[in-house]
């Protein structure tokens, strides 16, 4: 497999530190709101990520953090009258409702900032000890100039930065470039922890290199997010982690590119601005989850109602392709596949490698898409007039094969039928055998307004709900 790292500007063949295991970070969400649809597709994409790497047959340890202590979580506490941690923990669970729905599995490990108090404490005092950052009045800095290479992830030179830098009212650092590493409480109703520099609280880059050490090591496979945060988030962790730890941090960077609301930058202030709870009400998570892997990840992609639509319909075609599969399991001949079915099968061979070719080019998920479309025309061909339940099982267990690393399709079709819909059909089938075609003909008009659609094929009357 090919990953193009973002440090290196190129592709690269992807070498585990530990072979047949992958280490992967994905920086999560700030949960002091719903996410957007823009926190979605690092989410979606690196779901992804994990998920093919283990159909390939690694063995993944996947940790995605949740933010729980930040300046926006104390602002949301006040508007809303309770505490800091209280509001994190009611959208860590909103959280896991939202990403459900977009079929994302949890994480091995979700770690959370207050939950690693110690680690981060421990982290400050090395660099400190180490003489990279210092103490000012309660705030702990690091000293950016002291790191040689910073710059490197995002290719920022140092003299063009230190020209746009400022240092705000109340801080006291020694240089406009340094960052902070820990911030002295302000006021009393801040949430904040003792340390050896009086009460306070972490600044935001220096807990994912914390908890990255703690759950993954020093130097880790994969450490992926979305494009804003090459500069200066994932920056600051590569300097603060590798005057720490003395290796390199992480061997991949991984970052997917920017989303547009209907080619505009989303802003609050435009009105333009939809977390993924606004589009659930639109459009269910499958949709959503098509659409963020319909073009490469790296690529800007935009959001509208036209590509949605598209979306909607290319994943249509592949839910329409597995009903009539689950359909024909049921009735279809019993007995061995056919010659002409094996003959069918071994040609799906030619699109899983073209499956695996797109995967294995940098994550091209648009690619491997195009490949399950020409599997599904391959299977719709191959049992148009019916088929053995065994071919049938065969191509729902090939569908179901990429399926699955896409992560879609999942919602199970198994589900009873109505009595008074089940009825309804049976009288309908009675009507055509007495060809009573008038009676049949209005059964077929009122399960139509109930949203159920007959289709006769020589197995049998499939139902299909619209």
């Amino acid at each position: 497999m090919k990953i193009y790292n973002t440090l290196t500007r190129k592709k690269e063949e992807f070498v585990p530190i530990r072979e047949g295991e992958v280490s992967i970070y994905v920086c999560g969400p700030t949960v002091y709101n719903f996410f957007h649809i823009g926190n979605a597709r690092p989410f979606v994409v690196f779901d992804t990520l994990r998920k093919y790497m283990e159909y390939r047959g690694y063995k993944v340890k996947f940790v995605q953090n949740f933010t729980d202590v930040d300046d926006k979580i104390i602002n949301r506490a006040r508007e809303e009258g309770i505490t800091a941690p209280e509001v994190s923990e009611k959208y860590i669970g909103e959280y896991f409702k939202d990403a459900g729905a977009l079929n994302v599995k949890p994480a091995d490990v979700h770690p959370k900032v207050s939950e690693h108090m110690g680690d981060i404490i421990k982290f400050v005092k090395t660099l400190i000890e180490k003489g990279y950052a210092y103490e000012a009045d309660g705030d702990v800095y690091f000293s950016t100039r002291k790191f040689d290479e910073y710059g490197k992830l995002s290719k920022q030179n140092i003299d063009e930065l230190e020209a746009g830098a400022r240092i705000a009212i109340g801080e006291v650092k020694q240089d406009p470039l340094d960052f902070a590493l820990w911030k002295a409480r302000k006021t009393e109703d801040e949430i904040a922890w003792n340390s050896p520099w009086g009460m306070g609280r972490p600044g935001w880059h220096i807990e994912c290199s914390a908890m990255s050490k703690r759950h993954l090591g020093e130097t880790i496979d994969i450490h992926a997010g979305g494009q804003d945060l090459q500069f200066p988030h994932h920056e600051n962790e590569i300097a603060q982690s590798e005057c720490c730890n003395g290796v390199p941090f992480a061997r991949y960077w991984m970052h997917n590119g920017y989303i547009t609301i209907d080619n505009v930058k989303m802003s609050k202030s435009l009105n333009n601005f939809f977390t993924v709870r606004d589009i659930l009400e639109h459009y269910n998570g499958e949709v959503m989850r098509f659409f963020l892997l319909s073009g490469h990840y790296r690529s800007p992609i935009n959001f509208c109602d036209a590509l949605m639509e598209q979306a909607k319909n290319g994943l249509a075609r592949m839910e329409n392709c597995k009903e009539n599969l689950n359909y024909l399991m049921g009735v279809g001949a019993d007995g061995g596949m056919t010659e002409a079915e094996e003959a069918a099968f071994a040609g799906y061979e030619k699109y899983r490698a073209a499956f695996v070719e797109a995967m294995d080019d940098d994550l091209n998920t648009a690619d491997a898409i195009s490949a399950v479309f020409e599997l599904v025309t391959a299977i719709n061909t191959a049992i148009k007039d019916g088929a053995s339940k065994a071919f049938a099982k065969a191509s729902m267990e090939t569908l179901m094969e990429f399926a699955d690393v896409l992560g879609l399709l999942q919602t199970e079709l198994d589900v009873p039928v109505d009595p008074e819909i089940q009825a309804l059909v049976d009288e309908r089938q009675a009507a055509r055998k007495a060809k009573d075609f008038a009676r049949a003909d209005e059964i077929r008009d009122i399960l139509k307004e109930k949203g159920v659609t007959l289709k006769d094929t020589p197995q049998g009357v499939q139902i299909i709900f619209d």
